[in-house]
């Protein structure tokens, strides 16, 4: 998807561009800057010398916050991601699907299913109240103690909160219909707090909906899948992995996002883009590749490259 305001080109993607389209795509010129999730700690070392080979501005939708410290696209795309998990988790149950041929909610004199959620932020909230509303028994893990008190005032103590300590984890594993991985630590890959020896212990037919793939995946025995072929089965597991799992509902996550990049787009057409990162700081903080340069820390880190920030090449 893009789009093109005044004379300088602002290109708008939904996925991450890959490595070859940037290095063949003639609209990844020098005066035009990329809007996209760009997901550095999973990226590849090639798309990184890429972006600064051409020289290209490049902005992170995951990156970019507001003046508050909120991060707009990350919010509204977790919103997405934590209610769609659900009814994708409920669809694996299915017998059809090899599930364990339950339902999310039980029926009276029928036991409702047990939803493990890792991870209370957006995802994670969103898919505990989301499953909770169907009436499944639900507990939310965190490290996060503050956390785990929101998701308790929100949903007034309709679901169970627990710290996410290596032996509340092993216990909800083994204990889990569906478990929903949403761990997510920002400029870093998510780390595997499922461990494999953990997913063996669940339930055959039981369902892992690794939201955390964008960031590497926080269950051991997950890899990214697609669209197309969404699940597979592991230890009698089925994991679904889809990358960007907004996309299953393509309509609500394009006004979404939108509805949150808009304004930051058309700051940038109007000002151009050295101007709108002079002037707005939470935009700048988005910026990924400026002049040739990493401008992200975590460029340093993940990939071994200089970076220098974006405030020292608007001088």
């Amino acid at each position: 998807m893009k789009h093109y305001l005044a004379r300088r080109a602002v290109l708008k993607w939904l996925e991450t561009p890959s490595a070859y389209q940037i290095a063949k795509d003639e609209l990844y010129e020098l005066d035009n800057a990329s809007f996209s999730f760009l997901n550095l700690p999973v990226a590849r070392q090639q798309f990184v010398e890429e972006i600064t080979r051409k020289q290209i501005t490049t902005i992170g939708y995951e990156l970019v916050e507001t003046e508050d410290g909120d991060r707009p696209v990350i919010h509204s795309m977790s919103e997405i991601a934590g209610q769609i998990s659900v009814f994708i988790a409920a669809q694996l149950l299915e017998t059809n699907d090899h599930g364990r041929g339950i339902i999310l909610g039980g029926i009276a004199g029928v036991a409702p299913a047990a939803v493990i959620v890792i991870g209370a932020g957006v995802v994670g909230t969103e898919a505990a109240r989301t499953a909770a509303s169907l009436g499944a028994q639900v507990i939310v893990l965190d490290t996060d103690l503050r956390r785990l008190r929101n998701v308790d005032r929100l949903l007034l103590k309709r679901v169970t909160t627990v710290l996410a300590t290596p032996v509340n984890i092993r216990k909800s594993t083994a204990y889990a219909d569906v478990l929903i991985g949403a761990v997510f630590i920002k400029g870093e890959r998510a780390p595997h707090v499922v461990t494999e020896e953990m997913v063996k212990s669940m339930k055959p037919g039981a369902v892992v909906i690794d939201v955390s793939i964008d960031q590497g995946g926080c269950v051991e025995t997950s890899r990214p899948t697609t669209l197309q072929n969404p699940s597979f089965v592991y230890h009698d597991v089925i994991h679904y992995c889809v990358p960007n799992i907004t996309g299953t509902v393509a309509r609500t996550a394009t006004y979404a996002l939108t509805n949150t990049i808009l304004p930051f787009v058309t700051e940038i057409a109007a000002k151009g883009a050295p101007q709108a990162f002079r002037e707005n700081k939470g935009l700048a903080k988005g910026v990924c590749s400026f002049d040739g340069h990493c401008t992200q820390e975590m460029a340093r880190t993940i990939f071994g490259k200089e970076f220098l920030p974006v405030e020292s090449l608007l001088r």
